[in-house]
């Protein structure tokens, strides 16, 4: 081999330091362009540029930037199933990106927060919910099951319960480790009474006040209202009413000045207490409601589903109840209620998932001899019993407009779209919805078409988008209902917080916090089918093998 010359080596080497590194643009950019080439990048590029730099990372974590990206992930796609947008341009031109409330839909009030909303972490939550990505803790609020079963609600990240046995508790669905309790209050009935707790019901009036009212319905008729002080973390009872000869209240449903119970004879009750207008007297004694208007009922059988809304013009309330009808089994019925301020009946309107008018008794069965209606036909769809009625009665009702959903126990759900105006009341043809390995036990529908099932076994937690079921040009492409849902498989989280970290014990500390993780999910069941949820976290009631009743939040932010 031969060898090179001093001179050949000095000139490589002058050359290889002639070589420069590539002049660095991006940094001479302001902050304002970079800002704008960073709302081009998708999210995933989006979270490798905060990696870079300091500056890059406060500006790839800049609200407006997030901003425009959940509009697009979340805002626009429901823009689509909106009935009566057209597809194309006219959607692209009508739903850019802007600030404008109406272009936000349901989330206008995080637009109307300004600057205290964090769009990062609104997207992060989103994206969870999307995943079904999520933390689960437990709190143990029983060794055993009270008799009558315990109630559960979810309001603002606290959860109240209430039992024969502890009577009524307030827990904080957002504290790390510790005792979550918050304020407890023995049930003291009267004193020729021993009843229990039958129902429960949270303010639905939506006032800021920082506390949190609160309705409970007893075995043998009575009721009484109670008030959490967040500030002081103390429960009071307000008012107790007397006890009733029409059987214990099995739904209740609360919005200050406006109450409404149903009993188990099936009467129907609405009661107005008085307005308080300043804040000190918030904490006084309530004086006895008058009562506006009672209904009875011989249709409308558990499970219930009851909501109230007040206006300055009257009330509205709205029972949803399982019917059961004479050809065809189990079906849903729903009924609006308008009345005045002071009680007077403005109208009263009632819908079935059935046609209007008679069916002869083999309209719910197809026999030999008697034709069946054309595939294709507008009456085929409607008059079904596959979607109008069940054999079974459903375990489980929840309205929320426009959205009925009922759950039963062959692993199924029936979604009814329900349409309200002044003209009419119409329950559209439900629809079914599969995806279930067990029975459903319980299903709650909550604000932007959302829907949360559980399982009889507990096992098998599910997040529905129910915007689908809407008759838009999306929808109809969509024609595999299991798609639209997202089960729940909560990531297991340490807390360990060694500075230093060996990779074979952290492996080994992993695999066993799954192992536990894991045999502790199967330990615990649903108890009665609730469940609840909010923007961050579903919450709910879990069963043991031992007996033992504990809260189950699952936390998504």
């Amino acid at each position: 081999m031969v060898k090179r010359d001093r001179e050949e080596l000095e000139d490589a080497g002058s050359n290889k330091r002639l070589r420069y590194a590539p002049r660095d643009r991006l940094s001479a950019l302001s902050d304002e362009l970079l800002l704008v080439l960073l709302s081009y990048l998708p999210v995933h590029d989006l979270t490798r540029c905060e990696q870079l730099s300091t500056r890059l990372r406060t500006l790839a974590s800049d609200s407006q930037v997030w901003k425009a990206a959940y509009y697009d992930r979340f805002v626009r796609p429901r823009a689509a199933r909106i009935p009566g947008i057209r597809e194309g341009n006219a959607l692209n031109n009508s739903f850019l990106y802007s600030s404008k409330l109406s272009k936000w839909l349901e989330d206008g009030p995080l637009v109307k927060r300004g600057g205290a909303t964090n769009w990062k972490r609104q997207y992060k939550l989103r994206h969870n919910w999307s995943r079904g990505s999520c933390k689960r803790t437990e709190t143990e609020i029983a060794q055993r099951p009270p008799i009558p079963p315990l109630l559960v609600r979810l309001h603002d990240g606290i959860i109240i319960t209430a039992d024969s046995t502890a009577g009524l508790r307030a827990w904080s669905s957002r504290s790390r480790g510790g005792d979550s309790r918050i304020a407890s209050l023995a049930l003291d009935m009267h004193s020729h009474s021993s009843s229990a707790p039958s129902s429960l019901a949270i303010d639905s009036s939506g006032t800021t006040t920082q506390d949190i009212r609160i309705s409970v319905g007893f075995i043998d008729g009575s009721f009484g209202l109670y008030c959490l002080d967040r500030r002081k973390s103390s429960l009071k009872r307000r008012y107790l009413h007397a006890p009733s000869t029409n059987g214990s209240i099995r739904a209740i449903a609360f919005s200050f000045p406006y109450l409404i119970t149903m009993t188990e004879a099936q009467l129907l009750s609405l009661y107005r207490f008085p307005a308080t207008d300043d804040e000190h007297s918030e904490h006084e004694d309530l004086d006895p409601p008058r009562l506006l208007s009672s209904l009875k009922s011989h249709t409308a059988w558990p499970p219930l589903s009851l909501a109230i809304k007040c206006s300055p013009t009257g009330v509205l309330t709205s029972i949803a109840y399982a019917m059961p009808t004479y050809t065809a089994g189990w079906s849903v019925g729903l009924q609006e209620l308008r009345l005045s301020t002071e009680g007077m009946i403005l109208e009263s309107r009632l819908a079935t998932p059935f046609s209007h008018g008679f069916k002869p008794l083999s309209a719910s069965e197809s026999r030999p001899g008697i034709s069946s209606p054309k595939r294709g036909s507008p009456s085929t769809y409607a008059a079904s019993p596959r979607f109008t009625s069940r054999s079974a009665k459903p375990t489980s009702l929840s309205y929320t407009h426009p959205y009925l959903l009922a759950a039963y126990s062959d692993n199924t759900m029936t979604l009814y779209m329900v349409t309200s105006n002044a003209r009419e009341l119409v329950i559209g043809p439900g629809k079914p919805l599969c995806g279930h390995t067990s029975s459903v036990s319980g299903a709650h529908v909550g604000d932007r078409g959302k829907a949360v099932s559980i399982s009889a076994g507990g096992n098998d937690l599910r997040v529905w988008e129910l915007e689908a079921g809407l008759p838009s040009n999306a929808s109809r492409r969509r024609a595999v209902w299991a798609e639209a849902s997202v089960i729940i498989r909560p990531e297991i989280q340490t807390v360990d917080e060694r500075p230093e970290s060996n990779p074979v014990q952290d492996c080994q500390h992993n695999i066993t916090s799954n192992l536990a993780a894991r045999a502790a999910q199967k330990d615990v069941m649903t108890s009665r089918g609730w469940l609840s949820f909010d923007e961050e976290q579903v919450v709910l009631l879990g069963e043991t093998n031992q007996g033992a009743q504990a809260l189950v939040v699952y936390n998504f932010a």
